[in-house]
């Protein structure tokens, strides 16, 4: 395919994509948030302000090169994956609340990424550069979250039975059309790939490390519950590297903006079931479960 027509049809993919997540969505899972607040304030504080500072703080200590900074705050800016709810499952986590968190980080960063991207490519780039996201580009990144979730879950409230049937090809989709897209990403940058992971690949696995550590610990010691603290680790770690590689690909027309959002694809589903199975060994022992 070429790769023109690729990139104009990957918005239209992932809007695709966000549908699915609406499917899996009702208007109970934001209301949720007056059950569990202090579980959901500090998993949204802990993904859109602390691993934020922290992806900008690593890039300050490795210096990779600007675009790859840029690509580094997208992937920190997005919100959490769809595939942390069957992680956070299969790691007996609190699955009602990643679903509450999902679609609360979805609709936020909506907001949020264009400003952060935007901050980083004025800070890495140089005011002297033409590097502001136009109104048209925030729009685009509205159009292709917000309103393709909302769909989702108009068409779970209408047709519940169909959202179910349609539930499970839509995840399948999901994991080829983000296998896709790391692999197109890879092809364009095949010639830099090696000097790209030996410049940034320490620093992703290091900010990937990190992520799971904060999206568990900040809750744990905050005295939420083992099972809540999962759920955050896994909303926490696990990002959605699709829409933070779409929009590197679409949006803002780079390929090497979307190289850490590629590596990270990589490291966080190693971490995220390394980390789930040293959780089940630790909940072994009483003293490793906060009630």
């Amino acid at each position: 395919m070429d790769s023109g027509l690729f990139t104009l049809f990957l918005p239209l993919i992932l809007a695709f994509m966000m549908i699915g997540l609406g499917l899996e969505l009702t208007v109970k899972d934001f209301l949720r948030i007056r059950h569990h607040p202090k579980a959901i304030f500090l998993a949204l504080f802990s993904q859109q302000v602390i691993l934020v500072g922290v992806a900008f703080f690593i890039c300050i200590l490795f210096k990779p090169s600007p675009l790859l900074a840029i690509g580094f705050m997208l992937l920190a800016a997005s919100p959490g994956g769809p595939t942390a709810n069957l992680i956070s499952y299969i790691f007996k986590g609190d699955v009602a609340l990643n679903l509450t968190l999902t679609a609360l980080n979805s609709i936020i960063c909506t907001f949020t990424l264009p400003f952060i991207v935007n901050l980083s490519m004025h800070y890495f780039l140089g005011e002297s550069q033409s590097v502001a996201m136009p109104i048209e580009k925030i729009t685009q990144v509205f159009l292709i979250i917000f309103v393709p979730v909302c769909l989702g879950m108009l068409i779970r409230s209408l047709a519940p039975n169909t959202a179910l049937q349609l539930n499970k090809p839509m995840r399948l989709f999901s994991v080829i059309f983000l296998f896709s897209i790391f692999l197109y990403a890879l092809y364009k940058e095949r010639f830099n790939v090696t000097e790209y992971f030996s410049e940034i690949g320490v620093a992703i696995a290091l900010f990937c490390l990190i992520s799971f550590l904060v999206g568990y610990l900040v809750p744990h010691l905050s005295g939420i519950s083992d099972k809540q603290a999962r759920a955050c680790t896994f909303e926490v770690g696990i990002h959605n590297t699709g829409m933070a590689l779409t929009i590197a690909l679409s949006v803002l027309s780079n390929t090497t903006i979307a190289i850490p959002a590629g590596i990270y694809t990589i490291f966080m589903y190693i971490f995220a079931t390394l980390f789930g199975m040293l959780l089940n060994k630790f909940a072994a022992h009483p003293a490793a479960i906060t009630p």
